[in-house]
Order: structure tokens, then sequence, then C-alpha cells
């Protein structure tokens, strides 16, 4: 299956990437990560992106395109992948499709913006090595300090609220109407969010018939 995953940042996205990867053995794509990963390491690539993301906007999509089409070329997605964080516009939409890449089906996991802004704004992040936490929902247990490596942990710019709203606003006006061009090809499955995570899952599968 090749599938791409929509939803506002915060969703859920990569969660449920990671369960349906696990399922049917194919790999996740994350823009996302891809990014964050140029960011640590200091490439220009990523010192480009990072100007953007911290005033929440968005990479330019010839970049991100390029970054994935790459990636997809590599074998472990010859049987199948997950795109998680991309495409983002119409415009990346189109560019999937010109430069031949494949979709079979289009996943619309979809919660309400205050549950979004509750779940970023609670996010940290190590600065050190880069794991992932939630003041409410997966705390450390060495409170402000990293489980893993013991560095401090940082809400990330594009976490805090006044960056948070400026996201919710670039994803329903530019993201959003993906799912109406993918609608025309047949192709979207839509999740309404629940609760708990694994309430999520069953419905994925369910929506996805895996």
């Amino acid at each position: 299956m090749r599938l791409i995953l929509l939803g506002p940042p915060g969703a859920g996205k990569g969660t449920q990437a990671k369960s349906i990867s696990e399922k049917l053995d194919i790999c996740t794509i994350s823009t996302g990560a891809m990014l964050r990963a140029a960011i640590r390491d200091n490439t220009p690539l990523g010192k480009e992106a990072q100007e953007y993301i911290d005033k929440g906007k968005l990479v330019p999509d010839e970049t991100v395109v390029a970054i994935v089409k790459e990636r997809l070329s590599l074998p472990d997605c010859e049987k199948g992948y997950i795109l998680d964080g991309f495409p983002r516009t119409i415009a990346q939409a189109e560019a999937i499709d010109k430069n031949g890449i494949k979709i079979d089906k289009v996943l619309s996991l979809e919660v309400d913006d205050d549950v979004i802004t509750e779940r970023l704004s609670g996010r940290r992040e190590c600065k050190e090595c880069g794991a992932t936490y939630h003041i409410l929902y997966n705390p450390s247990e060495k409170g402000e300090k990293c489980d893993k490596c013991g560095g401090e942990l940082i809400c990330r710019k594009d976490d805090e609220p006044e960056t948070i709203r400026n996201r919710m606003k670039v994803y329903h006006e530019e993201t959003e109407p993906i799912k109406a061009y993918y609608e025309t090809q047949g192709k979207v499955v839509t999740v309404k969010g629940r609760d708990k995570v694994e309430d999520t899952q069953k419905a994925v599968f369910s929506a996805l018939g895996i």
C-alpha cells in the first residue's frame, strides 16, 4: 500500500503511521523527521528550513519534493510506503502526480483545533538526543531532563502557542484543500481521532481494510 496521511499538526499521524507500518511491513516517510534531523545536523537545508519553521511557515515546495522523491527511490520503498507530513499543499500534491509517485489511498485523520493546541503545547524534546515527551501523556521520569541521556527538555519553537495558531491557520488554508484534491480521485478515507490511541488505531485499520 502506498498511503498518504493527512491531518493537522498534533493529530497523531506519526503514531498511526507506526501502527500501519508494523501491520503492513512498509516504511514510513516523515518529512518532519527528515527536516528535524537536518536542523540538528546543522546542514544547509536544515538552516534554511529552521528559518521557515521558527515563523510557523512551510518549507518551500521544491526543497521538500526533492527530499521525498530521493527517499522513495530507495529499495525499502519498493513494496509500499506511508507519506507522513507530505504533501502539505495542492502544488506538492500535483508535483507527486507529475513525478510519477503512485498513491493508493489517502487517510484523513481529523481532530478538533482545541485538542490539537493542548497536545502540541505540552510536547517537549531533548535538546541533545531529540527524544520526545509530553507533560501530560508521556512525561519524563526525570522531570525537565531526558530519561535517555539526561539532556535538557525544551519546548520547540513550533510548539509554542502563537506558532501553533499560525500552523493551524496554514493547515486550514493550504493543506486541508488537499483532501478535496484526492476526493476527486476517489482515494480518501476519513477517520475522526479518538481520545485513546488504540481506539483511533482500530478505526484506522477498519477504514483502510487491513
